[in-house]
């Protein structure tokens, strides 16, 4: 007989276990905070609050998780270095729960990444490893792992496996469930940006699983491959230039995305994204992160088709992290002049959307709707 046993590390991982589970139960839920819109267009607009987690955004979700799935697959154990791809939120979430199950973390990003979210890590008691070529950051996190003898988490594999999408407080299951009191409680549309790919994989199979006519909505940057491979139906196609907008869009279509569960992509200018985030910050009183502001013009443009087909209902989106960590790029006029990107027309747009309802033309998308 074969016994591969390791008493002393299954003892441990349970009690892994049993620290990140508690985690999650002394979490309380993000907050669903209405968007105002004009009462007379009989449309509601919610933004899902993210970044209210302990480590201040959705991939705290995602983290914890990973983490889970690592455990009880018995890939990490108590001496495991534990490597991540990330351009920065997720691996400043892994390096929270790393740090509380005492193990070493460090986090590949591009050499861009904002300061604030390097700070973030390190805070965490992560460690760094930046590559000036963001295609290449899993192939470095692969290589660093594989030498470190750790264990490569590999979000853009794992986040659509790891999150139950049947329910167990999943964000889908929160959202529905903080929508039943109101006027609207089932969704038309759920607009999210993909990274991964998990969180929409994760909100399109809960839809069907419960039988909801929700549509999801998938909005992605310039630079990035999906929207790109979704129009042509080529899953293979790369783009060699990732996003500028961090957390979401990729240079290449990741494993966690499901296609079949989008039922439309958006492709949103970056000047669009900076726009709509500081014009929702300006509104909420709060400073929100880009991909929150790519989330929020995808969501207005779908608004303004409803009011234009006479359509009532909700639309959801989220607020994947806060404005603090952006506050030397994004928020600087200096680096947005740099960029070459010019906001006044798109906040623009916005402001008449507002007020008026009304959007330049049909939303620049593709999808089965």
């Amino acid at each position: 007989m074969l016994d591969r046993s390791d008493d002393a590390a299954r003892d441990w991982a349970r009690e892994a276990i049993a620290a990140v589970e508690a985690d999650a139960n002394r979490s309380a839920d993000t907050h669903l905070l209405p968007f105002p819109l004009p009462a007379a267009w009989g449309i509601d607009l919610y933004l899902k609050d993210e970044s209210s987690h302990p480590t201040g955004s959705l991939k705290h979700r995602l983290a914890r998780s990973l983490f889970l799935y690592a455990l009880c697959n018995g890939w990490i154990g108590p001496r495991t270095t534990v490597v991540e791809a990330s351009s920065g939120s997720t691996a400043v979430s892994e390096a929270y729960f790393a740090r509380m199950l005492g193990l070493p973390f460090i986090a590949v990003m591009p050499a861009a990444t904002s300061p604030e979210k390097i700070a973030l890590i390190e805070f965490q008691g992560g460690r760094c490893h930046l590559v000036s070529d963001p295609t290449t950051v899993v192939a470095e996190a692969q290589r660093l792992a594989a030498n470190l003898d750790g264990h490569f988490m590999d979000q853009f594999t794992h986040a659509e496996r790891a999150t139950d999408w049947r329910g167990n407080n999943n964000i889908a299951e929160s959202i529905y469930s903080q929508l039943a009191l109101e006027r609207h409680p089932v969704p038309s549309w759920i607009v999210i940006g993909a990274g991964t790919g998990g969180t929409s994989a994760t909100i399109g199979r809960y839809a069907r699983y419960r039988r909801f006519p929700t549509k999801v909505c998938v909005v992605d940057p310039e630079g990035s491959a999906f929207w790109q491979a979704y129009v042509a139906g080529d899953w293979s196609v790369v783009t060699g230039t990732g996003s500028r907008i961090e957390g979401i869009g990729r240079p290449r279509v990741e494993p966690s995305f499901q296609p079949a569960v989008v039922d439309r992509m958006v492709q949103v200018p970056d000047a669009a994204s900076l726009a709509a985030m500081r014009a929702g910050s300006a509104v909420l009183g709060r400073r929100l992160g880009g991909s929150t502001g790519t989330n929020l013009w995808g969501a207005f443009g779908l608004i303004a088709e409803m009011l234009r087909a006479g359509r009532t209902g909700s639309v959801v989106t989220l607020i994947c992290d806060g404005g603090e960590r952006y506050a030397h790029t994004y928020y600087s006029d200096d680096w947005v002049a740099a960029q070459g990107l010019e906001l006044a027309p798109y906040a623009a747009t916005i402001e008449r959307f507002l007020r008026d309802g009304v959007w330049p033309g049909p939303v620049a998308s593709t999808g089965r709707d």
